[in-house]
């Protein structure tokens, strides 16, 4: 099982007071040195936290996956042709949310979508959608062509203690429907120290998103360790 730590929210930090500190490549070089396989960024429209010299200087300066997640737009298609990560994970994007709150409604948007995966691909970029844990949407996922999709883990990870265990038996058939049609399944948000456990335990998954939970960890025990800490909880 991999990790990918979002380190979106250490660029939050610095722009509450818009200063040069923390330093999001700094996080993004000790979540490595932790463990992380992947680093992801969110760059939003209204630049909100990261902005585009983080993504520059990330390309130029860790060794592990740079995953960029992007609303499907012409602004962000051109700027991750531009910047050449890993891979892109096409989000929803709602202006103001405090988060990304659902996944891409693949089903509705399948003929742009498709359009913005073969732009991206012929750019050599591998393309990720975040969807909800729906079958319908990961058929038309792979319909679109994606290489990956990242099931949401939000509903999961919000359910009551009674309703938990349906959530998870979702994300894990849509994880082994994807796994049939040949797409690499991902997982995250809302995911947690205390709640990660039986979404690791998902066979089909293999790599998760983790941001927010450790990125609140690294505040008390530093970023390295709170990455260590969370590898060691994905370990079988």
């Amino acid at each position: 099982m991999r990790l990918a730590v979002n380190i979106d929210h250490v660029a939050t930090l610095r722009e509450a007071r818009q200063a040069r500190e923390p330093e999001p490549i700094s996080a993004a070089i000790l979540a490595e040195l932790g463990g992380a396989e992947g680093i992801t960024v969110h760059l939003r429209a209204d630049r909100r936290h990261i902005k585009g010299r983080d993504v520059d200087l990330l390309r130029q300066t860790i060794s592990i996956k740079l995953n960029i997640e992007m609303a499907a737009t012409t602004e962000m298609i051109r700027m991750a042709r531009q910047a050449t990560p890993d891979q892109v994970t096409l989000v929803h994007e709602r202006p103001q949310e405090v988060t990304t709150t659902g996944g891409l409604d693949v089903v509705l948007q399948a003929a742009v979508l498709k359009d913005v995966v073969r732009q991206l691909h012929d750019a050599g970029i591998r393309v990720s959608l975040f969807i909800d844990a729906d079958l319908d949407q990961v058929r038309k996922s792979s319909w679109v062509g994606a290489d990956a999709v990242e099931i949401s883990t939000g509903s999961y990870a919000d359910a009551k203690p009674s309703d938990r265990s349906r959530q998870l038996a979702r994300v894990a058939d849509a994880a082994r429907l994807a796994k049939r049609h040949e797409l690499d399944v991902l997982a995250g948000h809302g995911l947690t120290y205390v709640n990660v456990r039986p979404i690791a335990g998902v066979p089909e998954i293999v790599e998760l998103n983790i941001g927010h939970s450790i990125v609140s960890r690294s505040v008390l025990v530093g970023m390295e360790r709170a990455t260590r800490d969370m590898v060691a909880l994905l370990r079988p």
